[in-house]
């Protein structure tokens, strides 16, 4: 049943609506490519003013609201000096006043960076700094999350004038396909995260091809903003409002929550959810456990699809209960690449490449090679985007020329990402060509990781592999020379997102290392083993009381492989994270038969706190 959501209170808005955008590109590129646009401002103009923009909670934007609020944005930043080629970042939380900041900033001429509030401080200044971002965007007065960095906040830039004359209309700036849209920063191979600088010809190619691909199709869809600000799945979320779609916006704690996401799909009517792997997995059961049909796509991208899961999209996608799309893409090339409904049994794939950029399959020596044979995807066209943001070595190693004699004078990108070609033209993913590695959809280069252990006194050698837990779940290992554990996870939690701080961490003596005398990163273990249990454990942990503690500590045992659990160790201190927390949360519902939502393993972390809160909704359930 979809939820009836209540009217946002009609009010004046502060400045005229945004007026409809002519198209000012003349590169030549945007209209060999057909897009009819280079701004997706221009889209954006045309939807039907009374419809529904954005659903954030109770609170919800009218096409009409989003474009006059986005139009006095971009009226305050022009007078605070912003315009093409500045770069505003926005540490903002999901919701309707972030989606008005991106528009407003494009308005203005201007790039976006997103900064995730949830980051560490330590990262969003970085970003901040690093990108040369010229405002910053805060949710409140917290001030700037880099010194010396001008913030305002997100309702200063809408409000309406105290006194004096209503504003003139706002006229966007003219701006070009190469103009900046955004800067998304990604994991770094050399120990710096790097801005992936893309332009808005790009931008609006992402749509139109999307909408080719059947991946965004009729009219008035219901889009769920699922992904973090600062990862590139949130471009291709957006962006669907230019098209005249609803973006509804998913909370933190849904998200994570299966049977909250889930619920929170049929009631919101959502027809459209992009999605990774991991997060798809726990929740496909749910959403196709009544055995209906649902108007429901999901696009699912950002790590590879496993067989298993690949054979049961498939199967609920020949049943008509869903469709299920793969996509693949680097964020240097604007989001997604290839895209593939997933609609049968067999191999998995990514699809083929989509219509705005050309691929080849070289092998190390930049020969292409033919079907059936594997090789380095590179990818060329008007997506690739600009390259890395004040990093032109890096740039130039990774945005190549194109060599073929059908592009002269144009660059491809360089994925490093081995394929193999079908013979009908779609790509088998094979793994990467180096060390990065996919993780729950983060792209994560584990140098950078690395990096950040050695900064760490007393260690002196580290290394990180992806791996698996006891459970056989997908977890980064850090293998570290000197330094204590519990020291190491604080520090890295300080600086790095949480995706990327280890699940665990083993000491060595020594790191084996090839004849050459490199790190052998094969002798270091992938898995790590379960503890045999002990009779005394068998019996029952030394102080632990009640069957709740006893079955969270047996669990917390099999999950995160440690030795021995206590009724004051922490989950995520031990290296739990959201796919643990998920597995928990159904231990507990099978074995107990408590409706624990997810959101409990975060606000009650300790085993001991935890067991206490089980015991509360068991008896507050026999009551």
């Amino acid at each position: 049943m979809t939820a009836v959501l209540p009217e946002r209170p009609a009010a004046a808005p502060a400045v005229p609506a945004l007026p409809a955008v002519a198209d000012p590109c003349a590169c030549g590129t945007c209209a060999a490519a057909g897009t009819g646009a280079a701004d997706l401002l221009a889209r954006l103009a045309t939807a039907p003013g009374g419809r529904t923009a954005v659903v954030a909670g109770d609170d919800r934007l009218t096409f009409d609201e989003l474009r006059a609020e986005a139009a006095a944005v971009a009226a305050r930043l022009a007078a605070l000096g912003v315009g093409p080629e500045s770069v505003v970042a926005l540490c903002l939380p999901r919701g309707a006043a972030l989606v008005t900041a991106i528009i407003g900033t494009l308005t203005a001429g201007a790039a976006y960076l997103p900064v995730d509030p949830a980051l560490p401080a330590d990262r969003r200044r970085y970003l901040v700094e690093e990108s040369g971002a010229d405002l910053v965007v805060v949710d409140g007065a917290d001030g700037s999350p880099a010194p010396g960095v001008r913030a305002v906040t997100a309702a200063e830039l809408t409000a309406a004038p105290s006194d004096g004359p209503a504003p003139a209309p706002y006229a966007p700036v003219p701006v070009t396909a190469d103009t900046l849209a955004y800067v998304i920063y990604t994991s770094g191979s050399t120990g710096r995260p790097k801005g992936v600088e893309i332009g808005r010809g790009a931008a609006s190619l992402l749509l139109k091809e999307l909408e080719e691909a059947g991946a965004a199709t009729g009219e008035g869809r219901r889009v769920g903003w699922n992904a973090s600000p600062s990862f590139d799945a949130s471009v291709q979320q957006w962006t669907r409002i230019c098209r005249g779609d609803t973006l509804v916006m998913i909370d933190e704690e849904t998200r994570r929550d299966p049977s909250l996401l889930a619920a929170f799909v049929d009631e919101q009517a959502l027809t459209d959810l992009d999605i990774t792997p991991s997060h798809a997995d726990p929740l496909l059961d749910l959403l196709t456990e009544d055995g209906g049909p649902r108007p429901l796509t999901l696009l699912v991208g950002g790590e590879a699809i496993s067989p298993a899961l690949w054979d049961r999209l498939a199967a609920a996608h020949r049943s008509g209960l869903l469709r299920a799309l793969n996509v693949y893409g680097p964020t240097e090339c604007t989001v997604d690449s290839t895209a593939g409904w997933i609609d049968g049994p067999g191999e998995p794939h990514i699809g083929a490449v989509l219509p705005g950029l050309r691929m080849r399959l070289l092998d190390e020596k930049l020969v292409p090679v033919g079907p059936g044979e594997s090789g380095e995807l590179y990818l060329a066209g008007p997506r690739v985007g600009r390259g890395y943001r004040r990093r032109p070595g890096l740039t130039a190693e990774r945005f190549v020329a194109d060599l073929a004699e059908d592009a002269p004078g144009g660059r491809m990108y360089r994925t490093g990402d081995r394929c193999r070609l079908l013979p009908d033209g779609r790509l088998v993913y094979l793994g990467r060509a180096d060390g990065q590695v996919k993780l729950r959809g983060h792209r994560i280069e584990l140098p950078e990781i690395e990096a950040a252990l050695t900064r760490v006194d007393g260690v002196a050698e580290a290394a990180v592999i992806l791996g698996e837990d006891a459970g056989g779940t997908a977890c980064l290992i850090a293998y570290h020379r000197g330094g204590d554990a519990t020291a190491l996870r604080a520090a890295l939690t300080e600086g790095l997102p949480s995706y990327m701080v280890p699940s665990a961490f083993v000491a060595v003596d020594r790191f084996a290392t090839t004849p050459s005398g490199k790190l052998d990163r094969a002798a270091l273990a992938a898995r790590l083993e379960a503890p045999a249990e002990t009779e005394a454990e068998a019996a029952g942990a030394e102080g632990l009381n009640g069957r709740a503690e006893e079955l969270i500590a047996r669990v917390w045992t099999q999950v995160l492989g440690a030795a021995s659990i206590g009724p004051d160790d922490n989950f995520f201190k031990l290296g739990g994270h959201s796919l643990l927390a998920i597995k928990l949360v159904s231990r507990v519902r099978s074995e107990l038969s408590v409706a624990l939502p997810v959101k409990a393993v975060y606000t009650h972390p300790r085993l001991r706190d935890l067991a206490a809160h089980i015991e509360e909704l068991s008896a507050a359930r026999d009551a």
